[in-house]
């Protein structure tokens, strides 16, 4: 049976606020297409459909109109929920779907009930694990913790306990969202660690053929038979090394894996780059990211001016700007506040703090005497209400 692995889309999600809902229907245009190239037998989407509880109705469309096209296609179709989605209201309609084909688990008591498919090997048994939260589970599961760990491992006990009821030979898919030990995290995973230690060890998923996890977005292979697809697209520049893939998985008839991965259409590709904004803005070896979206950090001992619409002139679709300043090796030192504030003028002051938090650059000429005019105004006004009291 050949199954098509995908999840995390986060439908209705945005990229440094620009919307990625066209990127997002390529997508979904590029997966329907992969269905129909590679004569695909099922779909597992194992998680984060959408990128939050309440989305908006855009991307409530856009699932729709892919939820069609697959039923039509005539492709089975296997998804379950994530921490981004709101497990009941993904549910929704969930038992009128199956006729279509569309099977989503979204409820944690049907784990050790899957979608049985058929193909001329026999039976495949797909098992839905949608995101469990500990706090949530721990009591129905019976699990002796609240932890991660805990509460998959009896959903685990569960699925395996159906699968010793089946006939000999029935091969094995489970879908899980989880953060498996082994796994490497980005920045735009949302944290799972609240309720138990997050890392749940692989071993957890033994005895069963192929394991389709969701939740982390880089594509990755722990096992032989438990992988992450990852996001079908970057959700923050922690991704600019990924290459966005679906899993394109063979499960043999005696349950052997083959797998590789089938490429995601790319908006626009991503670069972080790092310097002083002058450098960045002559360096012609950056000529390759001008159509790229851009994380810029900035390394100038003092703030330039105006750099982000000097750095929109050459890189257009710069998105993201960092300050980072070289410091100096006389920026740090053990002396106390008061005693570099000994014998110093209220003006020194305000100029040695410029120069601290610009790493060691002081003040330009410009600056002293806005410094100068600050003070002076200060004084006089000081001064003209001493005047006032005094009268």
């Amino acid at each position: 049976m050949r199954l098509l692995h995908t999840s995390d889309w986060h439908l209705g999600r945005s990229f440094h606020r620009v919307g990625l809902l066209d990127a997002q229907a390529a997508f979904l245009d590029h997966l329907v297409a992969t269905v129909r190239e590679h004569a695909v037998d099922a779909v597992v989407v194992a998680g984060d459909i959408y990128d939050r509880a309440v989305p908006p109705l855009t991307a409530v469309e856009l699932f729709d109109t892919a939820l069609h096209r697959l039923a039509e296609a005539r492709v089975p179709t296997v998804m379950i929920s994530g921490n981004h989605d709101s497990a009941r209201r993904l549910g929704v309609g969930a038992g009128l779907m199956e006729h279509a084909g569309v099977h989503l688990r979204t409820d944690p008591d049907g784990v050790g009930t899957p979608v049985v498919l058929t193909d001329a090997h026999g039976d495949v048994a797909f098992y839905g694990l949608p995101y469990l939260e500990p706090a949530l589970v721990r009591e129905r599961f019976g699990a002796r913790k609240a932890s991660h760990e805990a509460v998959l491992a009896a959903a685990m006990d569960r699925v395996r306990a159906d699968l010793e009821r089946r006939p000999p030979g029935t091969r094995s898919v489970v879908l899980a969202h989880a953060f498996v030990s082994g796994g490497e995290p980005s920045d735009s995973e949302r944290d799972i660690t609240v309720g138990g230690v997050a890392a749940v060890p692989a071993g957890v998923f033994d005895g069963v053929d192929y394991v389709a996890l969701g939740h982390l977005h880089g594509s990755q292979t722990l096992t032989e038979r438990v992988r992450y697809s990852g996001s079908p697209l970057a959700y923050s520049f922690s991704e600019w090394r990924h290459r966005k893939t679906m899993w394109l998985v063979d499960l043999g008839p005696d349950g052997r894996i083959e797998a590789e991965r089938v490429d995601c259409p790319v908006p626009r590709p991503l670069a972080r780059i790092r310097g002083r904004l002058d450098d960045l803005l002559d360096d012609p070896a950056l000529d390759r990211h001008t159509d790229a979206w851009i994380e810029a950090t900035l390394t100038d001992p003092v703030r330039p001016t105006e750099p982000m619409a000097r750095l929109t002139r050459r890189f257009p679709h710069t998105l993201s700007l960092v300050f980072d300043p070289d410091r100096t090796d006389d920026d740090t030192g053990p002396a106390s506040y008061a005693h570099r504030l000994r014998g110093r003028t209220d003006h020194e002051i305000a100029e040695d703090f410029v120069t601290h938090v610009r790493g060691g650059a002081g003040p330009d000429a410009q600056e002293r005497a806005a410094l100068h005019r600050a003070f002076a105004d200060v004084r006089a006004d000081l001064a003209a209400r001493e005047r006032e009291v005094s009268r």
